[in-house]
């Protein structure tokens, strides 16, 4: 598998992109990257330091004849998401990434593949360890924990860069430069969770929903995909009505960041009902088949018997829980008006955990107007604040405001145009990217952020596009070249 990804060109990228495959790099479990990333810079004999979050920074001077060009930050984030299949054996903080070529895509073997952001590292320490690609002075920052907080950006000082200039290479679709980003916040709330014991003459059952595409919260909010907590939740609420089920336990969606893919409950229903129950349960298969055969084609929804468990959820705490499910909104709340089909505001209901002592509901919403932003936050707490929910709110993130008149825009879309002989797009992006939280931190930072494409980021079927790496590698080559 490895053999032929190594194989491909350029060869210093993909090879760097396979030793970071071999590094586990959990969000907020990025020591063993940090040591490759410190060991890394050091063996070159390059300037390398490391700020009190945990952020590496690697120094490369000048190629000669840039002496005098403007120094330039290259910045990717290290962690990656860890999501897996339900059927895949896979320890994320021992085991390495499989990745594997599939026609023109290179995939992993039922996990996240962590091409995001990993190919962005990949191309930062290739052009570290080159001697002959010409560029200015250079600055690669790697910042830590992304995907779950932002802890690297969020804790980046002011001076800790030198540079003007900054080329964030965590962008996911090749042939569109970035200018700017959402802004977003957590809102989770949690229920204590209360139970009796099971009732006589009930059997138990386990309901799941699985195959769903599932997508980033932010860059596939727009895209129609299924959400396994909503249709999971869809389902039960409708079935305590018909059947008087009882719930014993749900555990649907995982990551905050994530479009849930999975959903599993265990209910319990009155053993004469189970004949209807079954027919319900597929015909609810074949309704969802219909309302998402387009975007799901491979979702499956399954009831079966289940052993008898030891207890159900108290009645009161059921209704609240499912009532407040079915009101959370999820989806795009507005687009925006003045960029045709740019998603403004969205909110993505993420996963509902069954813990010890509580019920916990995560979910995560995002826009490129603050106001807004606050606005989804305040509508999401509301519906869990009706239902009696405990809310906490994470202070969130700024978004990055698009600056048309950018200088490295302008060099980027010359270069873009030269290379391939077409106009790349110009947008910002519904997603949080570093680049907002560093731009309000050195403000005067002309920024840009490219990528290759990535599909199904956040998720299992992930994969990155071979053939947009190689054109993502020539652009930021030639941009460096270029910044003089």
């Amino acid at each position: 598998m490895e053999e032929k990804i190594a194989q491909l060109n350029p060869p210093r990228l993909w090879h760097y992109f396979l030793e970071i495959c071999r590094i586990p790099r959990p969000s907020k479990k990025e020591e063993k990257i940090i040591k490759y990333l410190l060991d890394f810079g050091k063996e070159k004999g390059l300037e390398t330091l490391q700020d009190e979050i945990g952020n590496v920074l690697i120094r490369k001077p000048a190629m000669p004849g840039y002496e005098n060009a403007p120094s330039v930050v290259l910045q990717s984030h290290v962690d990656m998401v860890c999501e897996k299949n339900s059927a895949t054996v896979h320890d994320f903080d021992k085991d390495p990434i499989i990745p594997w070529i599939d026609g023109e895509w290179i995939k992993a073997k039922g996990t996240t593949l962590g091409a995001d952001d990993g190919i962005g590292i990949a191309a930062m320490l290739a052009l570290l360890e080159s001697k002959e690609i010409p560029h200015g002075p250079l600055e690669c920052l790697f910042t830590i924990d992304e995907e779950t907080g932002l802890t690297g950006a969020f804790g980046l000082k002011s001076g800790f860069l030198k540079s003007s200039v900054l080329l964030n290479l965590d962008s996911e679709d090749e042939g569109q430069l970035f200018i700017g980003c959402a802004g977003g916040a957590d809102t989770t709330a949690s229920f204590e969770l209360k139970t009796e014991p099971v009732p006589s003459g009930m059997v138990a059952w386990k309901v799941s929903i699985t195959g769903l595409t599932g997508g980033h919260s932010g860059d596939d909010i727009n895209k129609g995909l299924g959400n396994a907590v909503k249709i999971l939740n869809r389902f039960l609420w409708n079935a305590t009505r018909k059947f008087y089920t009882r719930i014993s336990s749900i555990d649907a969606g995982n990551l905050r960041n994530a479009i849930a893919r999975e959903g599993f409950a265990i209910i319990l229903l009155p053993e004469e009902h189970r004949e209807e129950f079954e027919k319900y349960a597929t015909a609810y298969q074949e309704i969802l088949k219909v309302e998402l055969h387009t975007t799901e084609p491979n979702l499956k929804f399954n009831a079966e018997p289940a052993p008898l468990p030891e207890s159900v959820l108290m009645p009161d705490l059921e209704f609240w829980l499912l009532n407040a499910l079915y009101a959370c909104p999820h989806g795009v709340i507005e687009y925006s008006r003045d960029i045709p089909n740019f998603v403004e505001t969205s909110t993505n209901l993420a996963s509902v955990k069954f813990r010890d002592e509580n019920i916990v509901i995560t979910t995560s919403q995002r826009s490129s107007v603050e106001s807004a932003k606050r606005d989804i936050l305040d509508m999401v707490a509301s519906v869990f604040h009706l239902a009696g929910a405990t809310v906490e709110q994470s202070t969130g993130y700024p978004g990055w405001k698009p600056n048309p008149d950018s200088a490295v825009l302008k060099l980027s879309v010359e270069s873009y145009r030269r290379l391939f002989s077409q106009e790349p797009k110009v947008l910002a992006i519904h997603a949080g990217l570093e680049c907002g939280l560093i731009g309000a931190l050195y403000p005067g930072m002309d920024m840009v952020s490219f990528g290759p494409t990535i599909k199904g980021a956040h998720s299992p079927d992930e994969r990155l596009d071979i053939a947009s790496a190689v054109k993502f590698w020539d652009l930021l080559v030639d941009i460096l070249s270029r910044i003089k």
